[in-house]
């Protein structure tokens, strides 16, 4: 029982102790005083019965989408040996100044020719790749 059905249940015994007159307009008036008062106790005692399941329920949730993003956003398994590796690389063309990013699947190997997208022009690449892959034991 919360407090404030207990202090209700307080005023009622109070009520009943000064024996009122529920005949008279002021007796009439404080039992439905009382009554209005009991009513409002219920309901917040409902409402707190509903917040807290609610609190329940969205710490279950917390706990789920943490689950979820250690298991999407886990930096272990990006360490995994089946994977591609993920080199990338930054060139920019000597003509234009156009910064270039390539993956590691975009180019042949780690020097030679490329194509700038944006003048069209042709020129010469050196990419060492230092992520920690299988590209840096080749060296």
């Amino acid at each position: 029982m919360g407090l404030i059905s207990e202090r209700v249940a307080y005023l009622k015994g109070l009520a009943e102790g000064m024996k009122l007159n529920e005949e008279s307009n002021e007796g009439k008036l404080l039992k439905a005083i009382i009554d209005v008062l009991d009513d409002v106790a219920l309901s917040v005692e409902d409402v707190e019965d509903v917040q807290e399941a609610l609190s329940q329920q969205v710490d279950e949730i917390d706990e789920d989408l943490s689950e979820i993003e250690s298991i999407l956003f886990d930096e272990e398994e990006d360490d995994d040996e089946d994977e591609e590796c993920d080199c990338e690389t930054e060139i920019e063309c000597p003509y234009c100044n156009e910064t270039i990013c390539l993956e590691d699947g975009e180019m042949d190997e780690e020097e030679g020719t490329i194509t700038c997208p944006s003048c069209k022009k042709e020129f010469d690449y050196k990419w060492e790749c230092d992520c920690g892959c299988e590209h840096d034991d080749e060296k």
